[in-house]
């Protein structure tokens, strides 16, 4: 009986360990985030606080069994229902490996008969000596990096970093630098220090040209940190907003974080939103462009370079990206690009790109997540005659009354509101006078959904998009 009620707790353990290196992976590994901004709160009462407390009161063999393989079926259906599982990882694995033998050397202790005690030692210590390791490691990767950095004396190097809109920013520098420079890019939206780091290591070839990277931040010194260790020439520094201002407490905190990125040693040229305040200290972008023209099918706009009014036009949708390219094409010039044009712009993914399918007009915008973003896309929009329909979740990351604002916009251009998450639910209805309003909680139904509630001649719009654990 004994060998069984040590599988027993093995399994609770690796099943309590599952749930909780998800939870950390979602929120970047920072343990204050995972208690304090964790969007599904109930998640932690039904996955750690409800079985500890079972497990603590039942002291019974057949009762202490039985809750076990309750708790791996439940956590089995949750996470076969999750849309983002966790990444099994060389850090994950790591950690489970830590779990295992913090379980296997609780077994000799003599409190080992408590099963609570058990499983709180080995999930502590598998937290502990996992996070020493990975800074252990961390630092041999960035000594790594720093090395091959030094390798590449000419390599010229350009971080970017902004509330909103700086994926897209990147990624235009990219596509207009990349036919005349060897260019390379952080990867997807990493934009953390040790992703960077790993982008170095594992991605940065020995003759590339021009380097772009991305930079966020959920803490301050996050920026300053990334800006102190790649040292870039150039430094661009999209538009300042509310986004994160959960972390950050006020927009001014949040302008501060986001100007760390000019602490490099060899920062010759900084090009910035108004909204930076940087007016005698940088070029500012997005007073140079004029007659913006937006669209469906495109986006046009002028722009004063050298003293030169210059016409552009690209196949991208939103207003907001003719500054964006405008901030591309000033980073373009700053690293030696001659021949500046747009005919390589493409569409970012997930950010206002269209898709035609079955007579109906899909703009899957489901990476952006900021109201001035948001409300741009819904304007863009506002010109097609036909049905629309507007799938989001909201704002998550915004501070109070941005839903509002969202609701108010939604019933005057949407026919109908689906409503993706239960999160931010009471705002989005507030104003909904005239749209239809579906909840569609569980997302393994949308397509169901959008199959026979949708017809041709629609435009659907995905605003935003939340994971199953938001």
């Amino acid at each position: 009986m004994s060998i069984f009620l040590v599988l027993a707790k093995f399994i609770f353990v690796m099943t309590l360990g599952y749930y909780f290196i998800s939870a950390f992976q979602w929120f970047n590994y920072k343990i204050k985030r995972v208690i304090f901004h964790y969007t599904k709160p109930m998640w932690h009462i039904y996955f750690i606080i409800l079985p500890l407390f079972l497990i603590a009161i039942f002291d019974n063999f057949i009762y202490q069994i039985s809750i076990t393989i309750l708790y791996l079926i439940a956590t089995i259906f949750w996470a076969y229902k999750l849309d983002k599982r966790v990444v099994i990882t060389a850090r994950v694995k790591r950690f489970f490996a830590f779990l295992i033998v913090g379980f296997g050397l609780f077994i000799f202790c003599p409190y080992s008969g408590n099963w609570l005690f058990h499983t709180i030692f080995s999930l502590i210590f598998a937290i502990l000596f996992s996070t020493l390791s990975e800074k252990i490691v961390a630092i041999w990767y960035k000594n790594q990096a720093i090395s091959k950095l030094k390798s590449m004396p000419n390599l010229k190097i350009i971080l970017v970093t902004a509330s909103f809109g700086k994926t897209s920013i990147k990624n235009f520098i990219y596509d207009i630098a990349n036919g005349e420079l060897k260019t390379h890019k952080t990867p997807r939206s990493v934009n953390t220090l040790l992703g960077i780091i790993r982008d170095i290591n594992d991605n940065l070839s020995s003759d590339v040209e021009l380097y772009i990277v991305e930079a966020g931040a959920r803490l301050s010194g996050d920026i300053d940190e990334i800006a102190k260790f790649i040292n870039p020439q150039i430094v661009v520094i999209g538009q300042i907003g509310g986004a994160h201002l959960e972390y950050f407490g006020s927009l001014d905190r949040v302008r501060a974080v986001k100007l760390e990125a000019l602490n490099s040693n060899r920062l010759k040229t900084c090009i910035a939103h108004s909204s930076t305040n940087l007016k005698d200290k940088a070029i500012i972008y997005d007073e140079l462009v004029s007659g913006v023209r937006s669209t469906l099918d495109g986006v046009w706009f002028d722009m004063s370079l050298d003293g030169v009014k210059r016409h552009f036009s690209a196949n991208l949708l939103g207003e907001f990206n003719s500054y964006n390219l405008a901030a591309a094409i000033l980073a373009c010039k700053a690293a030696g690009v001659k021949n500046i044009n747009l005919d390589s712009i493409k569409s970012v993914e997930h950010r206002l790109q269209r898709i035609d399918a079955n007579g109906k007009v899909i703009i899957d915008d489901s990476f952006n997540g900021n109201l001035n973003g948001m409300l741009a896309s819904y304007k863009l929009v506002s010109e097609f005659k036909g049905r629309k329909i507007i799938l989001t979740p909201g704002i998550i990351e915004g501070g109070s009354g941005v839903n509002i604002e969202l609701s108010k916009a939604i019933d005057d251009v949407f026919d109908i509101l689906v409503i993706t998450s239960a999160l931010n639910e009471n705002e989005l209805t507030k104003y909904i006078k005239k749209a239809k309003i579906v909840r569609l909680f569980d997302k393994s139904k949308m397509g169901e959904f959008l199959s026979s509630n949708t017809m041709s001649g629609d435009l659907i719009l995905f605003s935003n998009d939340a994971p199953s654990f938001v």
